[in-house]
């Protein structure tokens, strides 16, 4: 029992692990493409109002939410491997 619940407790830090980076550059990718269609467009007026605009938008976008696959979709893969070991 204690080794299952050492196996979980592991899985969680890796997968928060893994959610912060992917999330930390995500951000970041998302940052540096605003920035560079500010500079494509030829835009005038405030570069950084424009690009915490863009991020506040990407906050609530469905690719944001998408990130969290890695919390569901270890557990799912984890679930259909033992049920298919035990039960097919």
């Amino acid at each position: 029992m204690f080794g299952v619940m050492r196996l979980v407790l592991v899985l969680l830090v890796l997968q928060t692990i893994a959610y912060v980076a992917l999330s930390l550059y995500s951000r970041a990718v998302r940052r540096s493409k605003l920035r560079a269609r500010w500079r494509e467009k030829g835009r005038t007026g405030d570069e950084e109002a424009f690009v915490v605009r863009g991020l506040k938008a990407y906050d609530s976008s469905f690719r944001r939410k998408l990130i969290l696959g890695v919390f569901i979709v270890p557990w799912v893969a984890i679930a259909a491997l033992i049920y298919v070991v035990n039960f097919m």
